[in-house]
């Protein structure tokens, strides 16, 4: 069945979610925030990682590094981007209607962080633009069953530091994943031949340089507005397409 992939995945983060939520109600404060901070430990960690596997490479024993101006100037020009579209705030203020709702009572003071911390580690990275895409074109869903484990994990966790904003994350990642599923065809032959090929580890690497903010806030408290950020994931895809198009003017 196409499209099980992801079916799966948003039972995983839906099921996750809530028993993070209701394991959140019998831990104190302090324990709390413990584990945001152990979260937050263990975000950063996916962040450095995920950086370091999409720009590092070895050729003939020795470090390669690539993509990261483009990095620098995603972030740069997202973030100028996100600041004036006020994304964050925008966000606020959802979880400040939400929170009105019976249903999103609970945790909505945390709304925002948690949708945006659910986002990141969700719907960002080549297991949720390769899985879909394969589960579409071979019926293999294995990587997103694989995907849908680690994020049934992480979204208990995330959930029971964060509240109900995890859960809505559910949303974006049924369009995003969803939409990669259903027009798997016309993306499929771009992936990797859009530029110079590197689409998907630059999209990649930069959200990952995202979710280490994410992991930074989860420490520190709200020091970065990540969610004003998000615009520099649109820019990789801008630079794959100019490039093209320069090379066919050639």
């Amino acid at each position: 069945m196409t499209g099980i992939g992801t079916i799966v995945n948003i039972i995983a983060v839906l099921a996750g979610s809530i028993i993070g939520m209701v394991f959140k109600r019998g831990i104190s404060d302090k324990l709390s925030e413990s584990l945001m901070k152990a979260l937050g430990l263990a975000t950063v960690f996916i962040g450095i990682t995920g950086v370091l596997s999409d720009t590092v490479t070895v050729i003939d024993g020795r470090l390669s590094v690539s993509g990261v101006l483009l990095m620098i100037v995603s972030l740069t020009v997202g973030t100028l981007a996100g600041e004036a579209m006020r994304i964050e705030e925008r966000l606020e203020g959802l979880g400040e209607k939400l929170k009105k709702l019976k249903i999103f009572a609970s945790g909505g003071e945390r709304f925002t962080e948690g949708l945006v911390t659910a986002f990141l580690v969700f719907c960002v990275g080549a297991m949720s633009i390769v899985g879909p895409i394969k589960d579409a074109l071979y019926g293999d869903a294995s990587i997103l069953f694989t995907k849908s484990v680690l994020d049934l994990t992480s979204s208990m966790i995330f959930a029971s530091a964060l509240g109900v904003g995890v859960m809505c994350a559910v949303i974006p990642l049924a369009v995003y994943q969803g939409a990669l599923t259903l027009f798997a065809g016309l993306v499929e032959p771009y992936l990797y031949t859009l530029g110079d090929g590197r689409l998907v580890s630059n999209l990649s690497a930069v959200g990952s340089v995202l979710i280490f903010g994410v992991g930074i806030n989860l420490i520190f408290g709200k020091r970065l507005r990540v969610g004003n950020m998000l615009p520099a994931l649109i820019v990789p895809v801008i630079y794959a397409i100019c490039q093209s198009i320069t090379v066919l003017l050639k």
